[in-house]
């Protein structure tokens, strides 16, 4: 992206908020352009001006991250929202990609890895952060975690359907689709695509896959 990237932060936290805000403005090509607090003041803002990202708060008070980010991707869906939670476990990381979130990293991460899930979502790539799909992994019967999109592309390869055929359904690109491939391949830890060809065959009948 050669404009810098618009974030709004949602956190009930001003503190929080604050330190958010002064770790960003030291990264060029990002810019900070509001903050709220609650529900009602994200959607105002999201409303009046129009972020490319949301940084979303987990644990908020009243309507919790999770079910904030379903609401607004449901009136916004080109909004991209990255969850910065202080939980790490699988299930709020299932619940929030469910939701429509692209990514989630903790707020215990450095700076930079939490700058490099900023720059992979506004690029459309998903990110969860160091760990998190390991243990997300061991604890969902060694199934690794996908988000919706990723599992709909697993089934469409497991109906054989090509990048193109896939992008064509979903009404994506192809560039957007090998981007997700990639992706599967690096949670699966797979080594080619016959491997993950022959993985999306065997799980295409697990509606959890």
């Amino acid at each position: 992206m050669t404009a810098s990237t618009r974030i709004l932060l949602v956190d009930d936290h001003p503190l929080v908020r604050e330190g958010l805000r002064a770790r960003l403005a030291q990264t060029p090509g990002l810019e900070v352009v509001g903050e709220a607090g609650d529900a009602e003041q994200a959607f105002a803002r999201v409303s009046m001006l129009r972020p490319d990202l949301v940084l979303m708060d987990v644990g908020m008070k009243q309507v919790s991250g999770i079910e904030l980010t379903g609401r607004l991707r449901a009136q916004y869906p080109e909004l991209r929202v990255l969850m910065l939670s202080m939980y790490d476990n699988p299930e709020h990381v299932h619940r929030a990609l469910a939701a429509g979130a692209m990514g989630y990293v903790l707020k215990e991460a450095p700076a930079e890895e939490i700058v490099d899930a900023i720059l992979a979502v506004a690029a459309g790539r998903s990110f969860l952060g160091t760990g998190l799909a390991a243990r997300s992994t061991r604890a969902d019967g060694a199934r690794p975690l996908l988000s919706q999109r990723e599992s709909e592309i697993l089934r469409g390869l497991a109906r054989g359907l090509a990048s193109r055929q896939i992008a064509e359904e979903l009404g994506m690109s192809v560039r957007t689709v090998e981007t997700h491939r990639q992706n599967i391949r690096r949670k699966l830890n797979l080594g080619g695509q016959a491997e993950l060809i022959k993985y999306a065959v065997e799980r295409c009948s697990d509606p959890a896959a």
